[in-house]
């Protein structure tokens, strides 16, 4: 079903209705679509909610600057960017629709460690909002409908949707900030990495009771980024395997979002920003770093070959 075309009158793929599992599905125009892992929507008392004009945490101190009380932290429905035309109504756009104007995931790590850090940040501090949130032990959280538009990628927030991976970041080398926010967040072992997670699991919003997490890969990897060698660890198991089974359902679902990421004349997925007429041919999974020269996420550690090689596997089993 991957080669469908979404200009079709007809949905390219008919949503799955999982009403047994609501727990385990994300929402589309309104539709339940599977995942197979655990998702918790906005609407649910542990959930974060991208709707919300309110501060989601207790108010920041005086000198933080905060969006203005009322103010949205998304695009309701999508537009097309260059003429604005209204692509998908909010409220009540239909998921053929949808289908016709995503063509891009976008992946970033969130540089705060936990998912509730990062909607503190996001929703609460700088007024902007993600699809999607992964926190530490693989729980996903999604704060929007997928029709809304997320302001996460600038430009590509239109044709997208987002995730933010919880992970402390890649830090260039030299950087004493990085070195001790590592330090921080990771302890090294004989046998291996494991994640320090700065207050109890409860207290950092860790829905996993205890939750004691490792990097996927036992020591820090080292990578250039958009022409800067950095420094990070890799992120969980449990991310992982929650991000392949999100991707492999948007990919199904959304056909125009192929199951690979931008690759140079080598065949090797490229760590650094695309040209504008690359990105404007391109549909598929991406990393901040290729649609901003800025970004540095998912980072060097993220492993792009393992991740899409199991995207593909789950693909073939849907």
């Amino acid at each position: 079903g991957l080669t469908l075309a979404c200009a079709s009158t007809e949905p390219a793929v008919a949503p799955e209705v999982v009403p047994f599992a609501p727990n385990q599905s994300i929402v589309a125009c309104g539709e339940r679509l599977y995942v197979g892992a655990p998702v918790i929507l906005w609407d649910d008392p542990m959930g974060y909610s991208a709707y919300s004009t309110e501060l989601h945490f207790e108010a920041p101190p005086a000198t933080t600057e905060t969006p203005t009380r009322g103010e949205l932290r998304y695009k309701p429905g999508r537009v097309d960017r260059s003429t604005g035309n209204v692509l998908v109504a909010p409220d009540r756009g239909e998921l053929v629709a949808l289908q016709r104007c995503l063509d891009m995931f976008v992946l970033h790590y969130d540089v705060c460690g936990v998912s509730q850090t990062c909607f503190k940040v996001l929703h609460d501090r700088r007024g902007l909002s993600v699809h999607f949130m992964i926190d530490v032990d693989g729980t996903i959280y999604q704060t929007l409908d997928l029709r809304d538009t997320a302001w996460h990628a600038s430009q590509a927030n239109t044709r997208s949707i987002g995730v933010e991976i919880a992970n402390i970041g890649a830090w260039e080398l030299d950087d004493p900030r990085g070195k001790r926010a590592l330090d921080r967040w990771y302890d090294e072992t004989p046998s291996g990495a494991v994640l320090n997670l700065p207050g109890s699991p409860k207290e950092l919003g860790v829905l996993t009771p205890g939750f004691q997490g490792r990097p996927a890969r036992p020591t820090a990897i080292v990578g250039e980024v958009q022409g800067s060698m950095r420094r990070q660890y890799d992120f969980t198991p449990e991310q992982y395997d929650s991000l392949v089974k999100l991707t492999a359902t948007l990919c199904r679902h959304f056909p125009e979002i192929q199951a690979d990421a931008p690759r140079d004349a080598a065949g090797r997925v490229t760590k650094e920003r695309m040209s504008q007429s690359e990105e404007a041919a391109f549909g598929g999974i991406v990393g901040h770093y290729h649609v901003s020269g800025q970004k540095q996420d998912p980072g060097p550690a993220f492993d792009w070959e393992s991740y899409l090689a199991r995207v593909r596997t789950r693909l073939l089993r849907m």
